[in-house]
């Protein structure tokens, strides 16, 4: 299926490793020049070079931390500058920490609601335009299971992860005649070092290995197992592609069959 991709610019937001890391490869897989960024230059450069060098596409790492907004402001821009106007934005910025209602002062609130919303709001404040420009443009949101189902431990990704969907929704109705999409995907429990790192926080709060909990965490799963980040890259690949043209506003989990809700 050719997805009409081929030329087009594509950014992806903490992509150095991860989801961002499978979504930025399967983009340049279809073709697009993709600008990626992360907050550790060796591992973001280290990942701009192997998918180069898997796709022969054109890849340009930029340092950028998802909570500052200047430091988004210079990331799209500089992407620009360098390969065009992004036509295609994924947005993402990892999650808040794990955690349990009394650990978290406002200070901690306040760190979450910048990196999970805020990142999601400036990152399609400053992509935006361009699309407008072009009439047409692709947005896809990186959110989580949590916005489906609530995990226990993962409170302030509960409460606050929402607020992008009702972004996401609104957008939506206001952006669809011109030619532009914006959509969510929602993945489930899936193999990046941020499950590891929630496996090791219920391993040792119930003594067990992580090796364990992981293993348990699949059987739960309908599917029998956990998710590879590059089925949820195959996801966003189509609904950048012009192939997704009619649908928008929607939010799709890719969980294996792990929410059991109707919607």
């Amino acid at each position: 299926m050719d997805f009409g991709l081929k030329g087009k610019v594509a950014v992806v937001a903490a992509a150095s490793k991860g989801l961002g890391k499978a979504c930025a490869l399967e983009l340049a897989r279809e073709g697009c020049a993709v600008a990626i960024c992360a907050r550790e230059e060796a591992t973001l450069h280290a990942a701009a070079q192997e998918i180069s060098a898997a796709t022969g596409a054109l890849v340009v790492p930029l340092v950028a931390d998802m909570t500052s907004a200047e430091d988004i402001t210079r990331f799209i821009a500089t992407a620009k500058d360098t390969l065009g106007d992004p036509l295609i934005l994924v947005t993402n910025a990892g999650g808040p920490p794990g955690g349990y209602f009394e650990q978290f002062d406002d200070a901690a609130w306040e760190r979450a609601f910048n990196l999970t919303l805020m990142s999601t709001v400036r990152l399609i404040r400053a992509a935006l335009p361009g699309m407008r420009t072009a009439g047409w443009g692709r947005i896809v949101n990186i959110t989580s299971i949590t916005v489906k189902q609530p995990i226990d431990e993962l409170l302030l990704s509960n409460a606050i992860r929402p607020g992008v969907i009702g972004l996401a929704k609104t957008l939506a109705t206001q952006l669809a005649k011109e030619g532009i999409t914006i959509n969510n995907v929602a993945p489930g429990y899936t193999l990046t070092d941020r499950q590891l790192e929630l496996a090791q926080m219920r391993a040792e709060r119930e003594s067990r290995s992580v090796d364990d909990v992981i293993a348990a965490s699949g059987a739960n799963i309908p599917a029998g197992r956990i998710g590879q980040p590059e089925e949820l890259a195959a996801l966003v690949a189509f609904l950048a592609s012009t192939r997704a043209s009619y649908i928008t506003g929607t939010t799709i989990g890719v969980d294996g069959g792990a929410v059991r809700s109707l919607l």
